[in-house]
Parts: C-alpha cells; structure tokens; sequence
C-alpha cells in the first residue's frame, strides 16, 4: 500500500508542478501583453498630441 501512496503523491506533486509552469506562462505572456499595450498607448498620444498641437498627458512637451 505504501508504493501505491507514494505513487499517487507523486502524481500530485507533478500535476501541482505543471499548474505553477502554466500559470508562470500565462503571468509572462500577460507581462508582455501589458508592456506591448502600454507601447502602443504611448505611440498613439505621442501621434495625437502632435495632431492636435496641445499637450494631452501634462508632460509640458508635445508628442
């Protein structure tokens, strides 16, 4: 009975193992994302305010 429990705890401690993998990924990929939007947010004021001549997020400079 002992080799089975220890099998199946195993088994466990793997399943946890491949969770905490795929949950990291996802925290990367979400990381990525967010750095890719906040680039892409920046870009899009900088070509507005210069589109608009008027200082949009108070920096004190145009684009």
């Amino acid at each position: 009975m002992g080799i089975f429990w220890e099998l199946l705890q195993q088994e466990e401690l793997e399943k946890q193992q491949k969770q905490s993998n795929s949950i990291e990924e996802r925290v990367k990929v979400l990381e990525d994302d967010l750095l890719n939007t906040k680039e892409l947010l920046r870009k899009t004021l900088v070509a507005l305010e210069k589109h608009i001549v008027k200082d949009i997020d108070g920096d004190g400079k145009m684009g």
